[in-house]
């Protein structure tokens, strides 16, 4: 799709890597006049593709690169080396790593539009290290292809296109990137999940009731209090007690910080029975006492 070094396959899993030019294409708009550079990240390319072929999966290509292929019109396949095999379309983005082989493009006879970036540098390397980036995920759903369009060829405006502008535009394609991840995971959460989802929101936000203690929260998602609590633990690695008590000290911290509330006060509101409670558990929680806390928070 895009120049690139090529894996070819040699079999039995072996692979040669291979320098290939960069082929020039007549069915492309690139929107980069030059690379983005900064000291967290480049962005080499950006642009579109239009009813081009696409990689022969019997050798994959490695890119080098991370790249971005927004799905604007067209369905196809995509394939790598980890075995993945999926189908894709319309409003479905895949998201290339530098070091995975891998082939993609359109069904035989079928339109294509695709929107590309490619990217690579320390900020990305972060998120594919902390998982933002799945590598056994490479394709994401995202939805109405008009609002993501919209979105990524915002970024590459030509008035944007300026020295001063490319930390801010790398910024933003990172904050793009990470909506992108969250449409995906919210869009194909499995639907016996969705206790979870709801018990942290539950154990991290007072109802209009005040705050629900662990054994309430199992009840409003339909779990004994024994079972939740081995549920629970075993997907954040916190019991539930723990889990609350941790949001509700990081609710007091941003008050405290805030300055604008005492400490009483700021107990009341969190569920803490006194201040004494307060001041335990928050200790407990930050390794320091609130006042500690607030001085450092003040500079004093």
């Amino acid at each position: 799709m895009f120049g690139a070094d090529k894996m070819v396959e040699l079999g039995n899993s072996m692979y040669i890597l291979v320098t290939m030019p960069i082929p020039v294409k007549t069915h492309d708009d690139p929107w980069l006049k030059w690379p983005l550079r900064t000291a967290t990240g480049t962005i080499n390319l950006a642009g579109t593709l239009r009813d081009v072929p696409g990689l022969d999966p019997r050798s994959m290509r490695v890119l080098g690169r991370y790249a971005l292929v927004f799905i604007v019109s067209g369905e196809g396949f995509y394939t790598d080396a980890n075995g993945a095999r999926i189908r894709f379309g319309a409003g479905h983005a895949l998201v290339l790593f530098p070091d995975l082989p891998h082939a993609y493009g359109p069904d035989p006879g079928e339109g294509w539009e695709q929107i590309y970036v490619v990217f690579d540098g320390p900020q990305f390397n972060l998120l594919d290290r902390t998982g933002v980036l799945l590598r056994n995920s490479p394709l994401w759903r995202l939805g109405p292809v008009d609002y993501w369009r919209r979105r990524i060829e915002d970024l590459f405006r030509p008035t944007r296109q300026v020295p001063a502008a490319a930390l801010r535009t790398i910024g933003q394609f990172v904050h793009l990137l990470t909506d992108m991840a969250t449409t995906h995971a919210e869009a194909t959460r499995p639907p016996g999940k969705a206790w979870l989802t709801d018990s942290m929101q539950l154990l991290a936000e007072p109802t209009e009731r005040g705050w629900l203690n662990p054994k309430e929260v199992a009840g409003n998602v339909g779990l004994s209090y024994e079972n939740f609590r081995k549920l629970f633990a075993r997907h954040t690695g916190d019991s539930p007690g723990r889990f609350q008590k941790r949001r509700r000290i990081e609710r007091a911290c941003a008050a405290i910080y805030q300055g604008k509330h005492s400490f009483k006060e700021i107990a009341d509101e969190l569920g803490f029975c006194d201040l004494f409670h307060f001041s335990k558990a928050f200790r407990h929680i930050t390794g320091e006492t609130p006042s500690s806390f607030r001085k450092k928070a003040r500079g004093v």
